[in-house]
Parts: C-alpha cells; structure tokens; sequence
C-alpha cells in the first residue's frame, strides 16, 4: 500500500486557506499533517475537506485550549483529545498513529510500552522554535522516542509566530525513521514536504499560497 503524507508549514490562519490549497494540489496524499492549534475551530470545515479530498487530516484544533484532532478520509472525527490529558492511538489506513501535540514531547514522556504497538508518532507543533538550543534538544528527543519504540515521528510547526513573544522563531519540521535515523530536518524552510512511507522518497513542494506583494 502506498502511503504519502503531506507534511505542512502553513502561516497562523484562521480559515485554513493553505489546507485547501495543497488539497486541491496534491490529490494523491493519503494523510496531511498540520500544526498544533492549526484547525483552530474550523472543524466542520476540516470534516467537509477531509471527506471531500479523501485525505486523513491530522492537527490541533483550540476549543478553546488546545487539542489533538485526527480527521479520517470519510470527514469522521476519530480523535479529539485535550492537551496534556495522556496519549491516545487510533487505527487509520494500516497505521497505529498516536499524535503527540506541542512541548507533549519534552514535558510528559511517551509510555514505555504502546499495545498494539505505535506505528507513527505525529507531533503538531504550535509555532517555531525560540533557540538554537530547543531545536536540537526537540529533534534529539524526537529521535530517542523513534529509536525506543521502532516507530516514525512527524512533526511540524507554523511558518511565523513565535513562543511567547520571543524575538526568535525557528519554523521546524522532521521525518525521523524507526530506527531513530532522520529523512529530513527542516530549520527556517517552510516549504512543504509530500512523504511516502514506503519508497522514503521526499518531494519538497513548490508554495501554495502565494505571497501577496500589493
């Protein structure tokens, strides 16, 4: 089974405008991944471009706090957890997913035994980093959990904003393998990124959403 996953940098938005756009451009994708907050309350707007686009949709939502929120291919809600409130898995397209939202990663570690076991681990993330320091301490985390549990990891954040108002922001996204290996690291390119899990080829893709220069 061919499995391709669009991996996202979009801007804090409220209407999903880049989700919609790589939808319409990349027809083929099995699964998108968003970041954290992403979805914000659009959720019947996701639902309907899900079902539509026969795409599984995998970010946040704020309802108001934030929340993980794993969309099927039929538009149906099969995860929508709160921050913070343990991790759980769901079966979707042959793969146990367990979705890891934010500092998820670095403040409450993932258990030491799933069953069944995880497949892929996808982490949402708010926005960019806001030191040298977290990026390399986030992926080497991100890589110690894929290597423990033999599982892939996903994350990506926003392309702007930053933590707490920090003069720094570095956009990040990454594809670790199960043996802890990374496919890609992304620091400050926010391009997108289509994944295949089977051939671990990575298509870098061209903007979807044009910069407006008026």
């Amino acid at each position: 089974m061919r499995l391709k996953i669009l991996v996202s940098q979009p801007k804090l938005e409220r209407n999903l405008e880049q989700l919609q756009a790589e939808l319409m451009m990349y027809p083929d994708i099995t699964a998108a991944v968003f970041p954290e907050g992403y979805l914000h309350t659009n959720l019947s707007l996701a639902c309907e471009l899900a079902a539509r686009s026969r795409t599984l949709l995998i970010s946040g939502s704020k309802n108001p706090k934030d929340r993980a929120v794993i969309i099927n291919r039929e538009g149906e809600i099969v995860m929508d957890r709160a921050k913070y409130s343990g991790y759980e898995s769901v079966k979707e397209e042959g793969l146990l997913i367990t979705p890891i939202l934010c500092d998820e990663l670095v403040l409450r570690e993932v258990e030491e035994a799933n069953s069944p076991r995880t497949d892929l681990f996808v982490q949402p993330i708010g926005v960019g980093m806001f030191s040298e320091e977290q990026f390399d301490e986030w992926v080497a985390k991100a890589k110690e959990i894929a290597s423990r549990h033999h599982a892939m990891v996903i994350g990506t954040s926003h392309a702007d904003g930053s933590f707490r108002g920090s003069e720094v922001s570095l956009p990040i996204a990454y594809w670790i393998d199960r043996d802890g290996e990374p496919l890609f690291i992304s620091k400050c390119d926010v391009r997108s990124r289509v994944v295949d899990l089977r051939t671990k080829e990575i298509t870098v893709c061209e903007p979807a959403v044009k910069e407006d220069v008026s």
